[in-house]
This record gives structure tokens, sequence and C-alpha cells, in this order.
């Protein structure tokens, strides 16, 4: 499929409209003389990780119009589920930015989708064969009416429609903090994972303590991209503390005690000695 038109909403200027051609260019021509990949091991592909990410302004440009089509971006993903036709794009766009400015990697798990904020994450489940797979939305397409998002080969590869083009999907869009949320109460109740951490001999500052685990690891999904920091989680007598650390020096001590202050986070030093281990409940730190 060839572009035959791409304009901005009337009220974009030319540059504008300039910039939602490069962003969108590496969507809107994808094709039947689009080639497949090399071949993939479909059970040992793994899916794309959710994680909390800001939305990008690159690739988020609202309303923007293709083919005469104008469309508007959600202003938030929680609690989208659709069904509708998957196709997938391979090594014609392989290489190529994406809407967001990124490099599209066929072999990732990627996807491309018109109206869903960048990035953004969700399950796709091939309704023929009951294969799922997480990808992470970093592009705009495809414009076809009757398509609803764009899969890498990858992704193509794992839900095992990549001979064929195209199939029936459902996608239901995942909530990052949950989903790791989730993962980690999983982890906590596996057999090896019984066994409390061990924590390093050092200082610490502690910045939370709760009674609910799910409470600690929140917190630590809201700092762990603002603080250069280690972050991590102790179960200790039945609380859960946030602990930043270990500070390898005073000054760095006082560092990292002023960056929390002024995230408005009130911090206490903790202190790990070397013949404390968090394995014998009734060691004191």
């Amino acid at each position: 499929m060839k572009v035959q038109q791409l304009s901005a909403h009337p009220a974009i200027t030319p540059l504008c409209a300039l910039i939602v051609l490069l962003v969108l260019g590496g969507c809107v021509s994808r094709g039947v003389s689009d080639g497949p990949g090399a071949r993939l091991d479909a059970d040992a592909i793994a899916d794309a990780v959710p994680r909390p990410e800001p939305v990008t302004r690159a690739g988020n440009f609202s309303p923007y119009t293709v083919f005469g089509q104008t469309y508007h971006l959600m202003e938030s993903a929680e609690g989208y589920r659709s069904r509708g036709i998957a196709s997938w794009y391979g090594s014609k766009f392989h290489g190529r930015l994406t809407s967001n400015g990124e490099v599209y990697d066929m072999y990732q798990m990627t996807a491309a989708h018109k109206t869903l904020p960048i990035p953004s994450y969700v399950r796709v489940t091939n309704l023929d064969n009951g294969r799922s797979a997480i990808v992470r939305v970093n592009d705009r397409g495809p414009f076809h009416a009757d398509r609803e998002i764009d899969l890498s080969w990858a992704a193509a590869t794992k839900l095992d429609f990549h001979q064929r083009g195209t199939a029936q999907v459902e996608i239901v869009v995942i909530d990052p903090v949950a989903w790791q949320l989730a993962q980690q109460g999983e982890a906590a109740s596996s057999p090896q994972s019984a066994q409390l951490p061990q924590l390093l001999e050092g200082e610490y500052l502690q910045v939370g303590a709760f009674e609910q685990p799910d409470l600690a690891h929140l917190q630590l999904l809201e700092l762990i991209d603002k603080i250069p920091y280690a972050i991590q989680v102790l179960p200790d007598n039945g609380r859960y503390k946030v602990l930043v650390g270990p500070l390898v020096s005073p000054e760095q001590l006082q560092m990292a005690r002023q960056q929390l202050a002024q995230l408005s986070i009130a911090a206490f030093k903790y202190t790990q000695l070397a013949s404390c281990e968090v394995s014998n409940p009734v060691a004191k730190c």
C-alpha cells in the first residue's frame, strides 16, 4: 500500500504537519510487499515486560489525519479492550523510525495502534488458536479500516499467524503497575522465593514501612525513576520497609536525603550490621 494522502488537522500549522508526516512515516506505507524476517522459535519468544512509562510527546499528536480519516487519541488507555483483525509488518520497515522516534526492530515485541497512547502495553490473544503475547505499543497504524493493530514480526510469530498475514485477535490493555505487583506476588508465593532477601552491610535511608507488601512495592515503583540509587523492600517483623541504598559514604547519604526531601519524602537512617542476618527473624538491625 502506497501513501496517497497524509494531512494534518486544519488547525495544525505546516510545521506541525511536517512533524506528523515524519512521525507517521514509518507506519503508513505497509503492504503485501513487506517481507518476513528470520525464522523464530515461537515458544522461545519472550513477552514485552510492562513497566510504568510517561506518555511521550512524540507519536501522540491528536487529532491527525491519514487517507482522509481523522483520528483522535485516547486520553487514557485504562480499561481498553477490543476485538478485530491484527496484521504484521517486517523487513520493509526494520531499522526505520517508529512514530515516537524509536528504531523499529522486527524482532522485538512491539505494535502499532491508531489511537492508544504511546507507549502502552497490551495483551494480544489470537482467537483462532488461543496463543497470547504482551507487546509494547510504540507506533501508529495500521491505516486499514478493517484492521485493529499491527504487530512486529516477532509478535506475529509468537501468535502463529506470521504465515497468513492477519488474524482475529482480542486486545486488552495492561496496567504496568498492577502487572508488576502481580508478578512480585507470584514470586513471593513460590517455594523458591520463600527465603527472605539478604541485605548488604551498610547505611540506608528508610522512606516507608507498610503492613501490606503491595503498598511497599508501589512506593518502590514510584521512586525507581526519580532517584539514582538502589531501592528495595525488606520484610521485617510483619512490616515491609522501603530502603534506599546501600549508600557508601556520609556524603552520598546526605545527598540522597536532600534529593528525597525535594520530593517531599521523609527519610530515616537504617544501618545493616555485618552480623545481622535478615533470614534470622530475631535479628535486630
